[in-house]
């Protein structure tokens, strides 16, 4: 993740010395990424970003009582890679976990659900990487995962935001019905350095 205060050909020239050889780097950007010289575009996605002013969820569904939350670390991290690797709820490395506290859910000894915390600025924490194996969808995983995030944000007197692919619709249902709301529609670019 890099950014500057505006997208000019001077901002790129200064990211190039943040990437190794042909290494990438994601943007958030007000407007779709426009072509420049040394950057590659490898990915893109339009990204709606909600943020958590309000108490609490509205109408979440109740889950199995007997679901157990956990808390991820280090070992589980090839078993979140994994997961986001199918999931694809956004960037998530062998090291995001460190950025913030992860929770996730076990079923038969494998982890099929969780969500966490990345992006931090002053008064505010990005909820991150909520995600559901495909097979476990429907249990109430992500609302459970979610409500313990946001409490623990907010317990730090933190306001929670996100960000979802604008046509994400399921997942923008579940967040509106968490107290989120619409603030701005910005774009992801993943760009690749052309060169050494």
């Amino acid at each position: 993740m890099a950014g500057f205060d505006e997208p000019t050909q001077e901002g790129y020239e200064a990211l190039k010395g943040l990437v190794e050889g042909r290494g990438t780097l994601a943007l958030f950007l007000a407007e779709p990424y426009q072509p420049r010289s040394g950057w590659e575009q490898v990915g893109s996605a339009p990204l709606l970003q909600m943020v958590c002013e309000t108490g609490g969820a509205r109408d979440v569904p109740p889950i199995d009582t007997a679901t157990e939350m956990i808390e991820l670390s280090a070992a589980d991290s090839a078993e979140m890679i994994e997961l986001t690797a199918l999931t694809k709820p956004g960037p998530f490395g062998k090291r995001t976990h460190e950025l913030g506290t992860y929770l996730g859910i076990r079923s038969g000894g494998k982890l099929v659900a969780m969500a966490g915390e990345r992006l931090k600025v002053p008064g505010y924490t990005e909820v991150s990487a909520v995600c559901t194996h495909p097979e476990h969808t429907g249990r109430g995983y992500a609302g459970l995962l979610m409500t313990e995030v946001m409490r623990r944000i907010r317990g730090r007197g933190e306001t929670p935001f996100l960000h979802v692919r604008e046509d994400n619709v399921r997942a923008i249902g579940l967040y509106e019905r968490l107290g989120f709301g619409r603030r701005v529609v910005g774009h992801l670019a993943v760009l690749r350095k052309t060169g050494g």
